[in-house]
């Protein structure tokens, strides 16, 4: 077995998943252009058959991405995997990323297939999709429930037909650590051609145990690859982090004596990308990425760390990417400082106008905070990726009164397509008055499931505040972002933002987990 340990990252798959986390071409775009920076071995660009937009996005990310191999999920059928490719077909490195279910539970009540059919459905679909590409995975869907006996059957029938990788996914987070990492030793053990492939782990979070049990297919089962996620994004509970599992290993090499091509000062600024793209908030005490993950409160630890780093901390923060905030522009700087400073951040713009037209919108940020941060450009640049054809809803004005004993009142202006509208309202606060103001016109009929404020960057009160909306309207769940140094006014932002997503016709299908 080598000692090289492959980071397949799903953040554009499986962490899209996430109810309102689905994203955009160019989004998506951004994304992958961060995770080439982190130096993932595979990124799993999307579900290309799902639909015209996730196939676009797929498409474009093989188009660019160099540094790693692209990756598109698709069911085992002819039609999936063929769409798969056709997607896949502008990159230098592509797999096909083949699943069906093999558990009892999932065959009879979901596909409704005999074991027999499903085995000779996936041995088709590995031989097909062979034919069109050099590496392809397969999965098991819910293969840590899966009959052991069937398992093995169908997991030795696929590497015949030409199976690269074999991912034993624990879809629905079940396993325990020394019971999963048992279970893929078992596998390879009994498979007589396990050696044809490399192993992989995929493991859900929810009951909090995805990297541990990883980590335990790796150390005990022998697996060589790990499926996850930018701050363990992904459907219910999440997925296994990338982070945390990246730096246990490098941290406990000693441990584990495996090699990892990842670039570690790179996942800091891919978990800040992934949070303000996706409106999912990191929390603070998350490990590695969270904003308290290298602050230390305790007296006697502070005492500590001043004498020997080492007494209270297991990894430099500089390692994964935190620095001291680095101030890059500022009022005074000029058009091709801001471009130069884009491009370092991995955002491409279509055209001249566009990148006129973001400098503007810096402009205008710098004459109302003085100190103009990596995030700030992140957010100013997020608030305006909305392409014109699914931007229906804008926000033109606000105002508001708010005054200690009497009921706050906003006046929110927005358009509609073509028709800007004008509306008033009272609320409990600025905040409630305004996206009341606007819900008087639209009359989505929607549930707001969560409202969270978020400080873009720390250490002033001229810090932009980034708002995250959740609507839920016709089974639909849909995040809206929006951020300005004015709370009232990214809320209205965020608000017109999830009401633009569902606007949107576009829909996913349910894959893999």
């Amino acid at each position: 077995m080598t000692d090289k340990l492959i980071i397949f990252d799903t953040t554009l798959r499986d962490g899209e998943q996430s109810p309102g986390a689905s994203m955009t071409r160019d989004e998506k775009l951004r994304i992958a252009r961060q995770l080439e920076r982190l130096k993932v071995d595979v990124i799993e660009a999307g579900f290309a058959a799902s639909s015209n937009g996730d196939f676009e996005a797929v498409k474009a990310i093989a188009d660019v991405i160099k540094d790693s191999t692209v990756c598109s999920l698709a069911r085992a059928n002819d039609r999936d995997i063929a769409r798969a490719a056709e997607a896949l077909k502008g990159a230098r490195s592509s797999r096909i990323h083949t699943f069906i279910a093999t558990s009892a539970l999932h065959m009879e009540k979901k596909l409704r297939m005999t074991p027999d059919q499903v085995f000779e459905q996936a041995r088709l679909a590995v031989r097909f999709a062979r034919n069109l590409t050099g590496d392809v995975e397969f999965s098991p869907e819910d293969g840590y429930r899966s009959d052991v006996d069937f398992l093995c059957r169908v997991l030795e029938a696929v590497i015949a037909e030409g199976a690269t990788t074999i991912n034993v996914p624990d879809t629905v987070g079940y396993a325990v650590p020394e019971l999963y990492g048992n279970f893929i030793r078992h596998l390879r053990e009994r498979v007589p051609n396990s050696d044809k492939a490399i192993w992989s782990v995929h493991c859900h979070n929810d009951l909090g145990m995805a990297v541990a049990n990883s980590l335990a297919g790796v150390k005990i089962g022998g697996a060589r690859q790990i499926e996850c996620t930018i701050n363990g994004l992904g459907e219910r509970a999440g997925n296994c982090s990338l982070e945390e599992v990246v730096m246990a290993l490098r941290t406990r090499r000693d441990y584990f004596g495996l090699t990892l091509g990842i670039e570690t000062s790179q996942i800091v600024p891919a978990s800040r990308l992934v949070s303000q793209t996706t409106g999912f908030v990191v929390q603070p005490n998350k490990a590695v990425v969270g904003a308290n993950a290298f602050a230390h409160a305790s007296g006697i630890h502070q005492d500590g760390v001043l004498k020997a780093r080492d007494t209270y901390e297991i990894m430099r923060a500089e390692d994964v990417g935190w620095s001291a905030n680095k101030i890059v522009l500022g009022k005074l700087s000029g058009r091709n400082a801001f471009r130069q400073r884009l491009q370092e951040l991995g955002i491409e713009m279509a055209s001249e106008s566009e990148v006129n037209a973001a400098f503007a919108r810096f402009k205008d940020l710098a004459d109302r905070k003085s100190d103009i941060f990596d995030e700030d450009i992140l957010a100013l640049v997020m608030d305006e990726s909305v392409t014109a054809d699914q931007e229906h809803f804008r926000l033109v004005a606000l105002s508001q009164r708010s005054e200690t004993g009497e009921r706050p009142q906003a006046s929110v202006t927005f358009a509609a397509g073509n028709v800007e509208h004008q509306a008033q309202s009272d609320g409990n606060g600025p905040v409630d008055a305004s996206l009341k103001a606007i819900e008087s016109k639209v009359q989505s009929g929607a549930e707001m499931l969560l409202y969270s404020v978020n400080a873009i960057t720390s250490g002033s009160t001229e810090s932009q505040g980034e708002v995250t909306v959740r609507l839920q309207h016709g089974g639909r769940v849909v995040n809206g972002v929006g951020a300005d140094p004015d709370i009232v006014v990214a809320s209205a932002k965020a608000y017109l933002a999830a009401l633009n997503k569902l606007h949107s016709k576009l829909e996913r299908v349910a894959a893999q987990g």
